[in-house]
């Protein structure tokens, strides 16, 4: 374990760059809840921010949940100066990441649109039914979208190197598929009590190893750990 030192950006220890893969980063109170009253934000920290932000410029794409944009008020990616200058020098551009939504119904909420447009990923019935016609659309699956093939799918279109935000719905999913090769977790210093978030398909048959990367300690409290296949 190591302690960051007050003023040292956690990412500046040994985030970057992104496997090629799919890379997952949550957030858990000490008590195993992923949000407080429907929300990840309440359980964060300003370190934990800076990671999530730093996470984003590594990445081709981000993969999220339509109930996790909508609780968390998700924007376009926007990235602070010296995430920008990270991106370009793991040459990735000038060009902040889109946000790709995983929806049933095919709605987005209006806060996504902006200076990049996101990429709907959806069902074919979630495609028929749509009313929003501003986006991107990434059809898996016939009446349920089908997670593992819009990440393949991903892939296809040379996102290779995915950031999933969750919510734990879809962390589930991509766990009962067996896709996570990274996960970053950040550990509260707080007890939230039973929140309902988090029903996905089930899980795997056994329980899936991983092996420690890091182990990070900040000056408040919070634990940054790294998981890899």
């Amino acid at each position: 374990m190591r302690s960051i030192p007050g003023g040292v950006p956690v990412e500046d220890f040994g985030y970057r760059p992104a496997p090629d893969g799919l890379r997952a980063n949550m957030i858990f109170s000490a008590d195993g809840a992923a949000a407080f009253a429907g929300r990840a934000g309440p359980l964060s920290c300003p370190a934990d921010f800076q990671l999530l932000l730093a996470l984003r410029a590594y990445a081709d794409v981000v993969l999220v949940g339509a109930g996790t944009a909508r609780a968390e008020g998700y924007g376009p990616v926007r990235l602070r100066p010296q995430h920008l200058a990270q991106r370009r020098q793991l040459g990735l551009g000038d060009t902040p990441p889109p946000i790709a939504v995983v929806s049933r119904s095919g709605d987005l909420p209006d806060s996504l649109f902006g200076s990049r447009t996101p990429i709907l990923v959806t069902s074919a019935r979630g495609a028929r039914e749509r009313s929003e016609t501003r986006c991107d659309v990434l059809v898996a699956g016939d009446d349920e979208v089908d997670v593992p093939a819009a990440v393949a799918q991903l892939r296809e279109r040379g996102m290779t190197r995915v950031l999933c935000e969750g919510g734990p719905t879809l962390l589930d999913q991509l766990v009962a598929a067996d896709l996570v090769d990274e996960l970053c977790v950040t550990m509260a210093p707080r007890l939230a009590g039973a929140q309902p978030v988090g029903h996905g398909p089930g899980a795997p048959t056994s329980p899936t190893p991983l092996r420690l990367g890091r182990l990070l300690v900040d000056p408040d409290g919070y634990l940054f750990l790294t998981y890899q296949r």
